[in-house]
């Protein structure tokens, strides 16, 4: 009886260790991204009234929230409807910034500027979500500037339900929003453009019930001669236009990043053999974008399905959307979408009121090689911690911070020589950093604290300052050169904690590190430390 009790409890005791060892498991290059949506005040500003230094505030507020989360990017919506977060030749101040279209913020700062600064200093990147194709949201209650493109140019754009869009089939018109994204991107250090699912306007319904049709037969009479059908037409202006606009981006900053954001369904396996195993709206059909296409060109660098669908769900199944998503990415990065404004106890659907929905959305998307990281929608949703969704993110998934994916095709920012002007192009940016040039151990109860000394900016070689680091660990008493097979974890701190371990049996590990700068040079690993880990 005894021998069977203490059976028992080691097949318990390993258990609970295997369940703890999945638990820390370190993905060290992960999208942790999050949409912050300014059409409407949606996340931001709270209400279009506030002073510039309301806005500072709140806008900090909200990073700072993030960053505690382990957020490392977030999806700024600068261009909601063709007005602008920031000052443009072309377009006036956002309503929704001011409270005025063609407002400036009073006492005047660049709000764009400042939020890239903010961000960049948590760490985190900054995309410019841009709406290319929406003008006026609401044509009823929209407050729209005399300088406001659709009064200049109404020739480009037609109304659709309530709103009114640009009319894509118009060459000027797609030219016209690539100059737009030029602006930003040779005046502002983001680091990646972003569109959303926004393309051909969402289809209205009359009060039949029947879908009104786009109002663009006079454009395609004009531009779609060789085309036998108008759908297929719409399909090639957004082509077009994608390609321009990718074309212009890397021309610009081939270091740029550029992806979409398409609803979670591309097309149904009952309308083509390519398609998902679903019965979800269709993206490709209804919004005329072959986001497909887009991947297999290499026109944008990943795709970020909105799967905002529940596990089970009968139309769209997330997990079949997931696996279908990993399985059509062409050698792109592919982020999941993700609804958190979704969980809610008081929801009609039941799956949205169990808390665990939203941890095994993570759960599945790791079980997928392709899948890169996660996009989280809305922001209001994390102010709240709806289902304690926050904390799950901080103490699990996110307990160990991570860098962006790395993407191999593109190369790494242009630097700056220091103390001058000159710039050294992005290809020859491969000067590591120096090594972190001391390392140490200190007992905590039950924790250790591995701490690291940054090493200065080495001037005369121009080495960058590491701005990120990775802590290698080997298994007993060793200083052998670092592989992939030894990464620890990542880290933007300058030290971790490692906690005793609850084996029996002793353990002996050495740990190292090494230091990354903003290009993604590492160094060369600095000294090792040993550590004993052993039951308490």
């Amino acid at each position: 009886m005894c021998k069977f009790i203490r059976i028992t409890f080691i097949l318990i005791f390993l258990l609970i260790i295997s369940i703890s060892l999945y638990s820390q498991h370190v993905e060290a290059q992960e999208m942790r991204a999050v949409w912050i949506a300014t059409a409407k005040n949606i996340d931001y500003p709270s209400n279009k009234y506030l002073t510039s230094e309301q806005q500072q505030k709140e806008f900090t507020d909200i990073l700072d929230m993030y960053q505690k989360i382990g957020m490392n990017a977030i999806m700024f919506q600068i261009r909601p409807a063709a007005d602008a977060f920031y000052p443009s030749p072309y377009e006036p101040w956002s309503e929704w910034l001011t409270g005025n279209q063609g407002k400036a913020p009073d006492p005047y700062y660049d709000p764009l500027k400042f939020m890239i600064d903010e961000t960049h200093k948590r760490g985190m990147e900054f995309h410019a979500w841009i709406n290319p194709f929406r003008a006026v949201a609401n044509i009823e209650t929209a407050d729209i500037a005399e300088n406001h493109i659709t009064k200049t140019n109404p020739e480009w754009f037609f109304t659709y339900g309530i709103n009114t869009y640009f009319n894509p089939g118009i060459p000027e018109v797609r030219n016209y929003v690539t100059e737009v994204i030029d602006y930003v991107v040779r005046n502002y250090d983001i680091d990646g453009v972003h569109f959303d699912d926004y393309f051909y306007p969402y289809p209205v319904k009359d009060e039949n019930n029947s879908i009104i049709p786009v109002p663009d037969n006079a454009t395609f009479g004009k531009y779609g001669n060789s085309y036998n059908n108008i759908e297929d037409w719409r399909r090639n202006n957004m082509n077009l236009f994608i390609k321009e606009v990718a074309d212009s981006i890397k021309n610009i900053k081939p270091y740029l990043k550029f992806g979409i954001a398409p609803s979670g369904v591309w097309r149904n396996k009952s309308r083509d053999p390519e398609g998902s195993d679903t019965r979800g709206f269709e993206h490709y059909d209804y919004l005329y974008a072959d986001v497909v296409s887009w991947l297999k060109n290499g026109w944008i660098d990943y795709v970020a399905p909105q799967i905002y669908w529940n596990i089970g769900y009968k139309y769209a199944d997330y997990k079949t959307l997931v696996e279908w998503w990993n399985n059509h990415t062409y050698g792109r990065h592919l982020y999941i979408g993700q609804g958190v404004y979704m969980a809610d106890t008081n929801s009609t659907n039941p799956a949205w009121r169990n808390p665990q929905e939203l941890p095994n959305q993570m759960r599945i998307n790791r079980e997928y090689s392709n899948v890169k990281g996660s996009i989280f929608y809305k922001t209001d949703s994390f102010k709240k911690n709806v289902m304690g969704f926050n904390d799950s993110l901080r103490t699990e998934f996110y307990a160990y911070s991570a860098t962006t994916p790395v993407m191999a095709w593109l190369p790494p920012r242009n630097i700056i020589k220091p103390d001058t002007n000159v710039v050294i192009i992005a290809e020859v940016d491969n000067v590591k950093p120096l090594a972190p040039t001391d390392i140490w151990v200190t007992k905590m109860g039950a924790w250790y604290r591995l701490s690291w000394v940054v090493a200065p900016k080495g001037k005369e070689k121009f080495e960058d300052e590491a701005v990120k680091f990775k802590v290698y660990k080997f298994s007993g008493f060793t200083s052998k050169y670092v592989t992939d097979d030894d990464l620890y974890l990542e880290t933007d701190k300058n030290y971790i904690m490692i906690k005793k371990t609850g084996f029996m049996f002793k353990k002996e590990y050495s740990f190292t590190v090494t230091g990354i700068d903003k290009a993604g040079n590492e160094s060369k690993a600095g000294k090792t430390v040993y550590i004993k880990l052993k039951k308490k």
